[in-house]
């Protein structure tokens, strides 16, 4: 049946899965230099033109397992040169597959219709139709994926959405390649436009079910960051609240505390005693100036993480004047130096030697420009992707919402977020536009 009608040169079939993957390749972020990248662009274009070409003579019985084969290289070419997981490599070279299959199967049909199957395909004419044709399919493949890969998603795949996907496109391919292997069934078509026609409207139904299917994929992975941020912007607001009750009753006591520390000094001469009461009014007064930033909001979460500091020996400063947060909210103010701050601490208390346990604050004015940053001392390797450092937790999932609250924060202001290594100091640096 596909000698009758004439199949789809399989130099043709080999262009266009190259092209497919090119994609992809150019969406997603890669393992290798540009210079390298090219070179294996090439090599595997050659490569697959010189397989899929090379097996062209062999029965029909062999169709099934080089089409495998010829995916299986698509596979190995995306997961070698990106970096993706096994998953979700697999889950783009599915999709690959099936856009290769659909322009393929397009610029054949428009093809045989204009030249017909057994005309020449060398000339100018068909040269720029295969031209044409390949680059509006791939072209509008390539914008409807860039809109899904966007650096908010951390795209990953299961292992269930990749055998969804798998199926999706198997049974795509199969009933749109039936009627060119087997006439014969209750599926199959006997006329030549029927069979064209079925083979790329099935690929592009196909391709249809899958964008849907990722759309899907993309929405339900946004709305659970989503979740997990709001979660992270309750949690620093509640911690907030608490250090409010907390510190009202503590500033009951301080005062309590400061009529005690007078009496005790007047009814003893004792050298011991008096070094111990200055000890305690010292603390007394880093306690009382860690509140006085001009933002009762700025001064309550410092006061808070400096008990934190206190607990494991780190060192906090504090240069801030916080009266340009008070056009901020509550929350966003919470938010912003909460999870800044839980960073630094969770940080530094793993460092051995407690003289380098240092946190910097500084919150100021410049140009206009509301301008906060948080620095930590930092002895370790840091890895970064989308500008935000990699979470070292084990579980990387749920964690590592904390920077991307403060971005997201920052950006509802109409600012910006900047997280950079300075020799030994990581520093995290918010600007956003100071409202009149």
């Amino acid at each position: 049946m596909s000698e009758m009608y004439g199949d789809i040169p399989r130099f043709f079939t080999a262009l266009a899965e190259w092209a497919a993957c090119m994609v992809y390749f150019c969406i997603l972020k890669k393992k290798m230099a540009r210079w390298k990248a090219v070179g294996i662009c090439s090599a595997f274009l050659v490569f697959q033109s010189l397989f899929l070409v090379g097996t062209g003579a062999l029965p029909m019985v062999f169709w099934i397992p080089c089409m495998l084969a010829a995916a299986g290289f698509m596979y190995l070419f995306l997961y070698g040169s990106c970096k993706l997981s096994p998953a979700t490599a697999g889950y783009c070279c599915a999709q690959a597959f099936l856009m290769a299959e659909f322009a393929a199967s397009l610029e054949w049909q428009l093809h045989c219709y204009l030249f017909g199957a057994k005309d020449c395909i060398g000339g100018w004419l068909q040269i720029l139709l295969l031209v044409f044709v390949y680059t509006v399919v791939f072209l509008v493949g390539w914008l409807l994926q860039k809109r899904l890969f966007t650096r908010e998603l951390n795209f990953q795949i299961s292992g269930k959405e990749l055998w969804s996907a798998v199926a999706i496109v198997m049974a795509a391919f199969i009933f749109s390649n039936l009627s060119f292997a087997y006439y014969d069934t209750p599926f199959s078509a006997r006329f030549t436009a029927d069979i064209f026609n079925i083979r790329t409207l099935v690929d592009l139904g196909g391709i249809a079910i899958l964008y849907a299917f990722q759309s899907r994929i993309c929405e339900l992975s946004a709305e659970k960051e989503l979740s997990s941020i709001n979660a992270a912007l309750k949690s620093q607001y509640e911690h907030y609240r608490y250090y409010q009750e907390s510190f009202d009753m503590i500033n009951m006591k301080y005062h309590d505390l400061k009529h005690q520390v007078a009496g005790i000094r007047a009814e003893t001469d004792s050298a011991k005693r008096k070094e111990w009461l200055d000890s305690m009014e010292r603390e007394l007064d880093l306690y009382a100036s860690a509140q006085k930033t001009g933002n009762h909001v700025l001064d309550t979460i410092l006061a808070g993480k400096l008990l934190q500091c206190w607990k494991h020996s780190v060192k906090m400063t504090c240069v801030a004047d916080g009266s340009h947060l008070n056009f901020m909210h509550v929350a966003d103010i919470c938010t912003i130096f909460g999870n800044a701050l839980d960073n630094a601490i969770e940080s530094v208390i793993t460092l051995p030697d407690v003289e380098k346990r240092l946190i910097h604050v500084s919150v100021s004015s410049r140009r206009g420009f509301l301008f906060i940053q948080v620095e930590n001392y930092f002895e370790h390797e840091i890895k970064m992707e989308d500008n935000l450092p990699l979470t070292t937790k084990t579980d990387k999932v749920n964690h590592g919402f904390g920077l991307k609250s403060i971005r997201y924060t920052a950006e509802k202001y109409d600012g910006t977020m900047i997280t950079s290594m300075n020799k030994n100091w990581f520093e995290l640096k918010v600007l956003i536009p100071e409202k009149g």
